[in-house]
């Protein structure tokens, strides 16, 4: 037995394909659910924030700290969460992330002022970034026979991409049947299906047992992470030239730069650099940035278009959002179980990046009174299309190879990835939005309502042609960086993936 295995037969039964031979299929539910709820959060909350702000009396100002207290914790702890589930067992990780979010989704759903509100936000990003690396550790781990890994990484990585969507959809249906509180609540029902499930059918395996928490690098990332996310946050409402937002990025840089420094010194590294020099690796941790940066062109502007511009309703704004996901899920199949392995990820993953900045580019010819049905749905469906062959296969090989005792923080390490890449795009996609509105309006009669419209429609398709390019910088990293042909997984290396 090797040193490895015997290390995780100390702390409970070792995850294998004869172990869970009966029961994977059940288990990839169950932490499909898990992450479907640390997904939504990243929305659902977005589309009941007028309700909240109503109720709860917070200014305009103080609106955006509800979604980014979420992010700052997620992002700058997802790192430190991936490796205490490596150090001290995925399974405990596991349950005490989700027990820890559904508490802290009761303590927002129950909020009486915005501090208790932005507080119980903050806990549902810490508990979350415990979670989701501890339960991608544990499905990779299940999963380790090749056919049955390319059908589970492509139905999990279809349901993280449409999280973002679903949770349009069932915030919207929530706030309108009953309140925006409910948006909160709603995280217990998952959270229940999961712990019991997790409770009954998860073993504990932690493949870095012997190894140490590396604090001094955990301060450092966290911090930076948290500089970087709060700094590209602040643009939203401070000036560029701001020292609230040049400030805090450039700490930011500093910080992650003495974090690598750093890694290269620490005898048990937080993230051992080994974990990025791979070259397919590189290439889909530059993937993953990019779409996270770029979904935003869709999910935010999109959502304000149909709704302020179309007269949608919440539910109705979230339905039409479905058949993007549709499109997502039937694409994810298609590139992960065949595409990828028979051609490999050089053309595969450019030409996914390539069709959604088409379709991101046609979403520019909306105008104020356009029709859905031909204006946006194609768009939508291209758009899914596209980013569908993309994100599973990208978050796939972003860890394969990876070592046992790295699996839990390269998996964080991709979220990290995704969550750095969203407020990259709030932050630039706002900023541009808003000059490209102001831009508009100069020597124009700012009370006519016709001329207000089409400046929102200016703001849009501004943000709809830089997601564009976007994606299309995408296309263009993966055609340079991605090895040619198939790639074959280590049999002695950890099955790890994350979305």
């Amino acid at each position: 037995m090797s040193q490895t295995a015997t290390e995780g037969a100390s702390t409970g039964a070792v995850d294998s394909p004869a172990a869970h031979s009966s029961k994977r299929w059940w288990i990839l539910a169950i932490i499909g659910i898990a992450q479907l709820m640390v997904v939504l959060d990243a929305t659902i909350v977005n589309i009941a924030l007028p309700s909240a702000q109503a109720d709860l009396g917070f200014s305009d100002g103080n609106r955006q700290w509800i979604v980014t207290a979420y992010s700052l914790a997620f992002a700058s702890l997802l790192l430190l969460g991936g490796r205490i589930a490596d150090l001290f067992g995925r399974k405990p990780a596991f349950l005490i992330g989700v027990a820890g979010f559904a508490g802290a989704s009761v303590l927002g759903g129950a909020a009486s002022s915005f501090g208790m509100l932005v507080a119980a936000r903050a806990l549902q990003g810490l508990f979350g970034a415990l979670l989701a690396p501890a339960a991608l550790s544990l499905l990779n781990t299940t999963f380790t026979e090749a056919k049955d890994r390319a059908k589970a990484f492509s139905v999990y990585g279809a349901i993280a991409g449409a999280g973002g969507a679903v949770g349009l959809l069932l915030g919207g249906m929530l706030t309108d049947a009953f309140d925006w509180r409910w948006t909160l609540f709603v995280n217990v029902a998952f959270a229940v299906l999961a712990f019991v499930g997790g409770w009954m059918l998860l073993t504990n395996h932690r493949d870095a047992a012997n190894s140490k928490l590396d604090v001094p690098g955990a301060l450092l990332v966290a911090s930076g992470l948290f500089s970087l996310v709060y700094g590209f946050s602040n643009a939203e409402t401070h000036d560029w030239s701001s020292p609230e937002t040049w400030g805090f990025l450039a700490a930011g840089a500093l910080l992650l730069t003495a974090f690598a420094w750093w890694q290269t010194r620490a005898k048990h590294p937080l993230l051992p650099l080994r974990v990025l020099l791979d070259r397919n690796r590189a290439a889909s941790f530059i993937a993953v940035l990019i779409t996270g940066a770029g979904m935003f062109g869709v999910f935010l502007f999109l959502t304000y278009y149909l709704q302020l511009n179309l007269g949608f309703s919440p539910t109705k704004t979230g339905v039409a959002f479905l058949p993007m996901v549709a499109a997502m899920m039937v694409a994810a199949q298609l590139s992960t179980i065949v595409l990828v392995p028979r051609i490999g990820p050089k053309i595969v993953l450019p030409a996914g990046f390539a069709i959604a900045a088409v379709g991101m580019a046609w979403l520019t010819d909306i105008g104020v009174a356009s029709d859905f049905s031909t204006s946006v749905l194609p768009q939508l469906i291209l758009i899914g299309a596209g980013l569908g062959i993309v994100m599973p296969p990208a978050m796939s090989l972003a860890t394969n190879g990876v070592a046992p005792e790295d699996a839990g923080v390269a998996s964080a390490t991709v979220n990290t990835m995704q969550q750095v890449g969203g407020s990259i795009g709030t932050a630039l996609l706002n900023t541009l939005a808003a000059s490209a509105a102001t831009s508009y309006l100069a020597g124009k009669d700012g009370t006519n309502k016709l001329v207000q419209a089409q400046a929102t429609i200016e703001s849009y398709t501004t943000a709809f042609w830089w997601s564009a390019g976007f994606f299309a910088a995408g296309s263009l990293i993966g055609l340079l960086l991605y090895r040619r042909g198939t790639q074959e997984r280590d049999p002695d290396a950890a099955p790890v993936v994350h979305m």
